[in-house]
């Protein structure tokens, strides 16, 4: 595949656009990979999309753990959203071809609703934590202001630094190639095409990992070593094994997402490969956010309650629709007679 670069001042290239080539390697199973990432692009939106229209509809769940369900199962539609259609139109069509403005785009924003899902990950359990901790305190201190202050704080709070993150890795000058070896327009991939000396921007990533990722995730360490303890505490046996299963599962996805993203970002440089990069990719962007919905909401028994509820009036509805159906029948009528 040829480079694809306008020459400027010097010896430096300046390289107008990028070519993803994504898993251009596996030529025999383009075709499969096509429908499994559209299948759990499917299923994300679907599941996600479930969530939020439950706790929309139902009063019940209308509380602040379920508030901010639906703000984290709306930031995983989205930072879903900014990476697979992209890949998905690349296996279709073999164009691989991204200008420059759309990978930046892309970048910034994956990397602002990355840290959105890091500190709504940390808001949840916080959350917990002072329900299951503090719960006479609980509707004092996660009241209604505090739970969209909460919720703005993470939407918000990566912006301007993003932004900032990613304004200074498409500052630079692109002189080699112009292919990234990825899925989508990510850091590592695209540094590695850098002209020069990138130790400056290797340490801003790792600056701005330790705060996006790194911390919420002992925030949330702490929250669930806290609640845990609680837990352990309770009289009953079947209360602590019921709490454990909830704890475990939430935090084996806690692990993988911020264990994947951690390693990716801050492995050193001469550490990456092309291929980890993609494996690792493949389980913060795609796989938890597919199990996500499963085991935060949809294992969640009020939710299935919901869930139910509305699955029961649908089916009321289609059965008075059937009866009124076959009475303005002439069929239905003669049969009455």
């Amino acid at each position: 595949m040829k480079c694809e670069v306008k020459k400027a001042e010097g010896n430096v290239s300046t390289v107008m656009q990028f070519v993803l080539l994504g898993f251009s390697d596996l030529s025999h199973l383009q075709g499969f990979l096509s429908g499994v990432f559209s299948i759990i692009y499917i299923i994300v939106i679907i599941r996600n999309s479930l969530i939020i229209i439950l706790i929309r509809l139902d009063p019940a769940l209308q509380t602040p753990m379920y508030f901010f369900l639906a703000n984290f199962s709306l930031s995983e539609i989205s930072y879903v959203t900014v990476t697979l259609p992209r890949m998905l139109v690349n296996l279709w069509t073999q164009d691989r071809s991204i200008s420059v403005l759309e990978c930046a785009t892309q970048m910034c924003f994956f990397l602002m609703l990355g840290a959105t899902e890091c500190f709504l990950l940390a808001v949840m359990a916080y959350d917990r934590y002072v329900a299951i901790c503090n719960p006479l305190h609980y509707p004092l201190v996660v009241n209604q202001k505090m739970c969209v202050q909460l919720a703005v704080g993470s939407w918000i709070i990566g912006i301007p630094v993003q932004i900032g993150q990613t304004a200074t890795v498409f500052s630079v000058h692109f002189c080699n190639c112009n292919q990234i070896n990825h899925f989508f327009c990510d850091i590592s991939p695209i540094t590695k095409l850098a002209c020069g000396d990138t130790s400056a921007h290797e340490m801003s990533v790792y600056a701005v990992t330790m705060l996006f990722a790194a911390v919420p995730f002992m925030l949330i360490l702490a929250s669930y070593s806290k609640i845990i303890s609680a837990v352990l505490k309770l009289p009953t046996a079947s209360g602590q094994a019921k709490a454990f299963s909830t704890c475990s599962s939430q935090l084996l996805v806690v692990v993988l997402f911020f264990g994947s993203a951690t390693i990716t970002y801050l492995r050193p440089k001469s550490y990456h490969s092309a291929g980890m990069d993609k494996l690792l990719s493949l389980f913060y962007t795609i796989l938890t956010p597919m199990f996500n919905p499963m085991i935060y909401s949809l294992r969640n028994k009020d939710v299935i309650a919901t869930l139910r509820k509305l699955l029961l009036k649908k089916n009321n509805y289609g059965l008075m629709l059937w009866f009124i159906t076959s009475l303005s029948s002439p069929h239905s009528k003669q049969q009455l007679l």
